[in-house]
C-alpha cells in the first residue's frame, strides 16, 4: 500500500508538475511540498498548518482528501510509543500480589528521596519568598533599555541636554512609573508614550511585556524605546511606507481616528484568526470562495496559515486599501492599530510581527 508521501509524489509526477508549478498554482511554499511528500512533518510550524496543506495539496491532485488525513493520523499513531505492557511478554518471575506491593513501596521510597533532595538543594526563589532584590539604578543608552525592574528601581533618560530620572516607586496594581511631573500607569502588552519635559511631544515609550499583579515582589519586564518612530505632517498617502520610521506601512492618516471595516476573501484553505481592539480572539479555518467581513474600532492583530490564501481590503472614510501580508505559503501575524504622531494626526500602521 502506498504511503501518504508516495501517493501525493506519484499524483503529482503523473500529472507533470514540478513544486514551481503547484506552489504558484495554490500558493504553498515549496519546502512545505517537499516536506508533505517526504512525510518531514518537523518542517511545519505546527499540526494545523500542516493539515492545511495536506488537505489543499490533496484537493489539488485529485486526491481523495479524507483519505489522505486518515493516511497522516495513521502515521502520527504508528508515532506513539508502544505502551510498556505489550512489550512485557514474559510471565513475571514474582508473584503478581508480591510484585505490586514491591512496587508500590518503589514508588513511595523515590518520591520521600526526591522531595527530601528538592528540600535541602533547591533555593527559594526571590518571587517565592516575596522578597525583591535591592534596588538599582540604570541609564537608557543608545535608545532602548529592556530590563526586568522591581520596586525602587529608576531609570535615568538623556534627552537633549537634560537627564530625566523616573522610578518604580510602588510595583502594585496597576504598574505606574513616575517620571517629573506625575506618573505614567502602565497597562500589559500595551504601549505607553511619555512625555518627560511637558513640551506635548512624548519623548519615550514604555511597554510592559510581563507582569503578575497576584506577585509584585516578581518585578516587571519592561522596555523604554526612545526611537518613537515620530514623523511631520507629510502628507503621507495610503499605503505607503513611512520612509523614516522603517517599522511599518501607513494605510490611511487623518486627524481623527476613525472605526473602518476589514474585509477578507479566502483564496483556497487556510486557517485564519482574528483579535479585535486587545479583547476576544476568533480561529477557524476558511475555504475557498468564503468571504469574512471585521468590524474595527482601533486595532486588530490577524494570524494566517498561507499570506496568498487571503485577499485583504480595508475600507474607511469612503476609501478602500488592498493590503500585502506576505509570499505563497508564509505563515504571517500582523497588527493594524491607530497611532498618532508628534503633530497630532493619526495614522493607520500595518506592522509585521514575527
Amino acid at each position: 500500500m502506498e504511503s501518504l508521501g508516495d501517493k501525493l509524489k506519484s499524483a503529482r509526477e503523473e500529472k507533470g508538475y514540478s513544486y514551481e508549478h503547484v506552489g504558484r498554482e495554490i500558493n504553498i511554499a515549496r519546502r512545505y511540498l517537499e516536506a508533505l511528500e517526504e512525510e518531514d512533518f518537523s518542517k511545519f510550524p505546527g499540526e494545523p498548518y500542516l493539515l492545511g496543506f495536506l488537505r489543499n495539496y490533496s484537493e489539488y491532485l485529485g486526491l481523495d482528501v479524507d483519505e489522505m488525513l486518515s493516511l497522516y493520523r495513521s502515521l502520527k499513531i504508528q508515532e506513539q510509543p508502544i505502551p510498556v505492557e505489550q512489550l512485557l511478554k514474559s510471565s513475571p518471575v514474582f508473584p503478581k500480589p508480591l510484585l505490586a506491593l514491591c512496587i508500590v513501596l518503589l514508588v513511595l521510597l523515590t518520591a520521600i528521596a526526591v522531595a527530601y533532595l528538592g528540600f535541602i538543594r533547591t533555593p527559594a526563589a526571590p518571587e517565592q519568598t516575596g522578597i525583591a532584590p535591592a534596588p538599582k539604578n540604570y541609564v537608557l543608552e543608545n535608545s532602548f533599555l529592556e530590563q526586568r525592574f522591581y520596586q525602587g528601581d529608576t531609570v535615568l533618560i538623556p534627552l537633549g541636554n537634560e537627564q530625566f530620572k523616573t522610578e518604580f516607586r510602588s510595583m502594585e496594581d496597576p504598574l505606574a512609573l513616575t517620571i517629573p511631573g506625575g506618573r505614567a500607569v502602565l497597562n500589559l502588552a500595551e504601549d505607553t508614550d511619555v512625555d518627560l519635559n511637558s513640551d506635548g511631544i512624548a519623548d519615550v515609550r514604555v511597554t510592559l511585556t510581563d507582569y503578575d499583579k497576584n506577585s509584585p515582589a516578581s518585578g516587571a519586564l519592561i522596555r523604554f524605546n526612545t526611537n518613537m518612530n515620530t514623523i511631520a505632517d507629510t502628507g503621507l498617502n495610503p499605503a505607503i511606507e513611512d520612509p523614516s520610521s522603517g517599522a511599518g506601512t501607513t494605510i490611511f492618516t487623518s486627524s481623527n481616528t476613525y472605526p473602518f471595516i476589514l474585509e477578507a476573501q479566502f483564496q483556497g484553505y487556510c486557517m485564519f484568526r482574528w483579535e479585535i481592539d486587545r479583547q476576544e480572539r476568533t480561529e477557524r479555518y476558511f475555504s475557498r470562495g468564503e468571504r469574512l467581513n471585521i468590524p474595527v474600532q482601533n486595532t486588530i492583530r490577524l494570524w494566517t496559515s498561507n499570506a496568498t490564501a487571503v485577499a485583504v481590503e480595508l475600507n474607511g472614510a469612503g476609501r478602500t486599501v488592498t493590503l500585502n501580508l506576505g509570499g505563497a505559503g508564509e505563515v504571517v501575524v500582523i497588527d493594524l492599530r491607530w497611532i498618532q504622531d508628534s503633530s497630532g494626526r493619526y495614522r493607520l500602521i500595518q506592522y509585521s510581527l514575527e
